[in-house]
């Protein structure tokens, strides 16, 4: 292959996965003309734009969509010929952005970067932890790669399956439903309940949990709504409420013995945890891998 169209074809692949002519530049170790140069060569070439710009940011047409998926194959492909050949390694190297809600980043994401940071020790990791509403803003304008949600992702967004989660209801040690394993909705309303913040997935799961089952969340005695599941199970050993959290987050506690986990009759409140990207950029190489390994750990689990 002409070495100039290599060239191209990697200027272009870095500039559609980072967002940006300058990122690229800054990756590439180039002056940005260098780069808007080279994309409007290739451009050129194929006698198609590649790149639109939107509010700032620079985003692939349909045609740069279409070559971005042809240029990784050559891309990588080069680097495995070259890898073969001379012996070299080649280590996934660069910044990994991810977003997360509360459940997953931290009691599943820790554990799992961990195991990954053992495979590529030169990717840089950073995560944000919020809500999911937050998380998904980070990921749809692209100030993150990936998103780690207990909701659904929006209509720009790819999903994939990560772990799978139960809402349970919670009662301290000492509660008068210490002894018991389920409860029904009736009990539940009847009970002072503490909830998460509007804009937590386990709230939203949960309150359309009820209303399938024809119970209205306004019904509930809400006491108190608290920012973090740490607060809630605070407030919970304080013998202030019930709650209704993630299994995940209150499995320390419920080993300890300090809380008890129930389920509500005819109340289903199983879900999935999803990983999301924006199917309008291409995922660059650190996020590329992690997907990968996160979809791997998956498939071993199933």
């Amino acid at each position: 292959m002409d070495t100039q169209l290599l060239t191209q074809l990697e200027t272009f692949a870095a500039a559609a996965e980072l967002g940006g002519f300058t990122a690229a530049a800054r990756h590439l170790d180039l002056s940005q003309p260098a780069v808007s140069q080279r994309v409007q060569q290739l451009e050129a070439l194929l006698q198609t734009p590649l790149f639109r710009r939107e509010g700032g940011r620079v985003t692939l047409t349909d045609a740069g969509r279409l070559l971005h998926g042809y240029a990784r194959r050559i891309l990588d492909l080069a680097a495995e010929a070259r890898r073969e050949v001379t012996g070299a390694s080649s280590e996934v190297r660069g910044e990994l952005l991810l977003a997360a809600s509360s459940v997953p980043g931290q009691y599943l994401l820790p554990h799992a970067l961990a195991a990954f940071r053992r495979q590529c020790p030169q990717v840089e990791v950073r995560v944000s932890v919020s809500d999911t509403d937050a998380a998904l803003r980070q990921v749809e304008q692209g100030r993150a790669a990936l998103g780690f949600v207990g909701g659904p992702a929006g209509p720009r967004l790819e999903s994939r399956r990560f772990a799978t989660d139960e809402l349970v209801l919670v009662v301290p040690r000492g509660h008068p439903w210490w002894r018991k394993r389920r409860v029904s909705t009736a009990d539940l309303a009847a009970r002072p309940l503490v909830q998460r913040e509007r804009g937590s997935a386990s709230r939203r799961f949960f309150e359309q949990a009820l209303e399938r089952s024809g119970i209205a969340p306004s019904s509930l005695n809400v006491i108190l709504e608290l920012g973090s599941n740490e607060a809630v199970k605070g407030a919970v050993l304080e013998g202030s409420g019930v709650a209704v959290l993630s299994r995940l987050a209150v499995r320390t506690e419920v080993r300890a013995g300090t809380l008890k986990a129930l389920r509500v009759d005819g109340l289903p409140l199983e879900r999935e945890i999803t990983v999301v990207w924006d199917r309008r950029r291409p995922l660059a190489g650190p996020a590329r891998h992690f997907l990968a390994f996160v979809e791997g750990r998956v498939a071993r689990r199933s």
